[in-house]
């Protein structure tokens, strides 16, 4: 009875707090094998080293990232590093299942988006995902770019955070992680990469999986890139000691 009764509770604090169940959850040192290839795939097409992203893509195949999750990542980045990036990488995949039906492989193709029924404003609905993705409240005057831009402020809410984030085919983890492998392989962007790396460590990935990461970038883009990253997250981690 007694166990019963921790377990209900477990499910509760899960389903009402799934940023902090996360957290909880999510201790490891390491990526696991579809997040390593999330890495890879994001920055790969970034680069638009197209031979590398065929091998990349078939590892992450394998590792059992499905179809649509693998799509996902390749739309995703499009917000960060453009929409002819994007596309010749959903065109890679497409070449790559080709190759692997031909050979016999029945590749999963996963779930598809949740249809988004909520009447509320996107830009209402992008802040409050912002806000959970930064535990940050949204609140107090535009400053920066976003005083002297308000379109474009008005844009990342309705656009990026509403129609991309709400999206529920990946985690915010896995979105998080395409976005950091995309920000530093394109490079020159150190402060959206450090915001994206700071929402990285409050969804629940650690220390060392950033560095896992940025390892990953190392050796599918190059080492002036990752180390480049390394620098940036060692200023986000001080920040938060």
């Amino acid at each position: 009875m007694h166990i019963t009764f921790c377990s209900m509770i477990v499910g509760w604090f899960i389903a009402s707090n799934p940023l902090s169940a996360q957290n909880l959850m999510n201790q490891s040192t390491t990526l696991p094998p579809v997040q390593q290839s999330i890495v890879a795939i994001s920055a790969l097409t970034a680069k638009g080293d197209l031979q590398k992203l065929q091998s990349a893509l078939n590892t992450g195949l394998d590792a059992g990232l499905t179809v649509n999750e693998i799509k996902e990542v390749l739309v995703h980045l499009y917000a960060y590093c453009g929409f002819p990036r994007s596309i010749r990488g959903l065109q890679t995949l497409m070449t790559v299942l080709d190759e692997r039906k031909k050979n016999g492989i029945a590749d999963k193709i996963g779930k598809e988006a949740t249809p988004i029924t909520s009447r509320e404003p996107k830009y209402d609905r992008g802040k409050k995902v912002l806000e959970q993705l930064t535990g940050q409240p949204e609140s107090g005057p535009k400053r920066g770019y976003a005083a002297f831009s308000p379109e474009i402020e008005v844009f990342l809410k309705e656009h990026l955070f509403a129609d991309l984030f709400e999206r529920d085919v990946l985690r915010y983890a896995d979105r998080e992680l395409t976005t950091i492998s995309v920000l530093t392989t394109i490079g020159g962007v150190e402060p959206m990469l450090q915001s994206h790396l700071g929402i990285c460590l409050h969804v629940g990935l650690t220390e060392p999986q950033l560095k896992q990461a940025l390892g990953l970038i190392e050796t599918a883009v190059g080492k002036a890139e990752a180390e480049a990253g390394r620098a940036v997250l060692t200023q986000v981690v001080t920040s938060r000691r």
